[in-house]
């Protein structure tokens, strides 16, 4: 079974039951007690937090036992806690990285072991690949150690922790939250079932502020969506929105890490005019400067403003084990991606969508705009920037053939524009020479290819993803 461990973009995931096994969990804990001791690091400890998935306290009991029992101190979260929090920890107790039971956006089946550095970044290529090296050895010579969590407990190597309330203090240095509680916004939030259920709610309590909450109880199953923030997951907050008149929609994804925006209207805003949004309001309403950066599959409207505001843009393949370290060097002022991750400086070089909603409400209240208002104002200063993704499962055996083609692939226009440069840093990207372009690349946490463009005519956009479609040939 351990040949089923492979870690992706953002650590291991697999099926419950199937890949994703007590054994394999704890096989994963074995490697990453080691790599900490071979590190120096064991005398730092190791956070460990999980999600509100099936199960996912109890394989986070299972990875402490195993890391408790290869003498490492364990802080482990006493209830279900968002990424975004654990990184800070991360920081905030100075361990040596954390593990978090979570699969994120992934559907009700999956859980994932996810890996975090010392510095509360998503784990480096290097350091997933030396977790993932060392398991086949591991398992071959049966040395998991297990120490039981109530002797861990009674020795005071397993230790219990609750890291809200230090994150939440964190975040008042970031934006003043008293304002957003004391505006008039009437705010509807929806965490998909996740761990970030009851965080926006608690966090703006207790003011004139309106946060209202759907799928706000835990379940499992994910009933009726993927709990991934995009269009086709949030039409029950879009009809609500409209429903009820209400100023803006926040989502959350299963682990609280990315942030999905509806409008006043009930309109789906995507994660590219989002990441330009916050990029906006950083280096124009709160006037500050920083480079911009961005993976290759987001906003060209951030290399505008980025010539608007005069900062740097810096372009990353996908993941933010590419945009931290890249914001850490730089000081920059945000880093972001399509999947509705950002990350920004003074807090931890990682994503994190509870954040990311508190400085969109401090954008509004700031402005006095609607959200379909703040994409009228971006657009007067970039121009109007449309996008679309779409999304084929294929079977494990088809992917040589769709690269092979991928790689032969050599066009020199899409749709009547020039193509004038392709890139294959991170998939296959395709640039035209008026600003649109098109990205065909492999999911790293799932089998899905996905096929993204974006241009100044919605039209135009449908079209590149058409072709797309038929150079990789699904």
């Amino acid at each position: 079974m351990s040949l089923n461990i492979k870690f992706g973009t953002d650590g291991w995931r697999g099926i419950i039951a199937r890949e994703f096994t007590f054994d394999n969990v704890r096989l994963c804990a074995q490697s990453m007690a080691e790599y900490i001791h071979d590190s120096g690091m064991a005398s730092r400890g190791l956070l460990i937090g999980y999600d509100n998935r099936f199960a996912s306290e109890d394989f986070a009991a299972a990875t402490a036992e195993v890391v408790a029992a290869n003498n490492i101190k364990v802080y482990l979260c006493s209830k279900t806690t968002p990424t975004p929090v654990i990184s800070f920890g991360i920081l905030d107790k100075k361990t040596a990285g954390a593990v978090i039971i979570t699969a994120s956006h992934n559907s009700a089946e999956w859980n994932g072991f996810k890996l975090k550095s010392h510095d509360g970044t998503s784990a480096p290529t290097e350091m997933e690949a030396s977790v993932e090296g060392r398991i086949p050895e591991i398992a071959e010579r049966n040395r998991v150690k297990v120490l039981p969590l109530e002797n861990a407990l009674q020795q005071g190597i397993v230790e219990y922790i609750d890291l809200a309330p230090d994150y939440i203090q964190h975040l008042s240095k970031l934006v003043d939250i008293e304002s957003i509680r004391q505006s008039r916004l009437k705010v509807m939030v929806d965490p998909m079932y996740g761990a970030g259920i009851g965080y926006f709610k608690g966090i703006l309590s207790g003011g004139s502020i309106q946060v209202e909450e759907i799928n706000g109880e835990r379940n499992p199953l994910f009933p009726g969506i993927q709990p991934e923030p995009i269009a086709r997951n949030l039409t029950k907050l879009s009809r609500m929105i409209t429903e009820r008149g209400i100023d803006v929609g926040l989502a959350n994804d299963g682990d609280a890490d990315r942030l999905g925006v509806v409008d006043e209207k009930g309109e789906f805003r995507n994660t590219l005019e989002v990441f330009a949004l916050l990029a906006l309001y950083l280096l124009d309403t709160r006037g500050e400067q920083g480079a911009i950066i961005k993976t290759v599959t987001s906003s060209s409207m951030l290399y505008k403003l980025g010539e608007i505001y005069h900062v740097p843009v810096l372009e990353t393949p996908v993941g933010f084990k590419y945009v931290g370290p890249l914001m850490m060097s730089e000081n920059a002022l945000i880093g972001g991606e399509e999947s509705g991750g950002y990350g920004f400086r003074g807090n931890v070089p990682e994503r994190d969508g509870i954040l990311a909603g508190l400085y969109f409400l401090d954008f509004m209240i700031r402005t006095g705009k609607t959200p379909s208002q703040l994409i009228d104002w971006l657009f007067s200063i970039v121009g109007p920037h449309y996008y679309y993704r779409t999304d084929f499962e294929f079977p494990h055996e088809q992917r040589a053939a769709i690269m092979e083609r991928m790689h032969h692939a050599a066009p020199e226009e899409f749709t009547g524009t020039k193509v004038v440069r392709i890139d294959t840093t991170d998939g296959f990207h395709f640039v035209m020479s008026d600003g649109s372009w098109l990205l065909v690349r492999f999911s790293g946490t799932e089998p899905v290819l996905r096929i993204y463009a974006e241009g100044t005519d919605m039209e135009k956009v449908k079209a590149l993803v058409e072709s797309g479609k038929s150079l990789a040939g699904v």
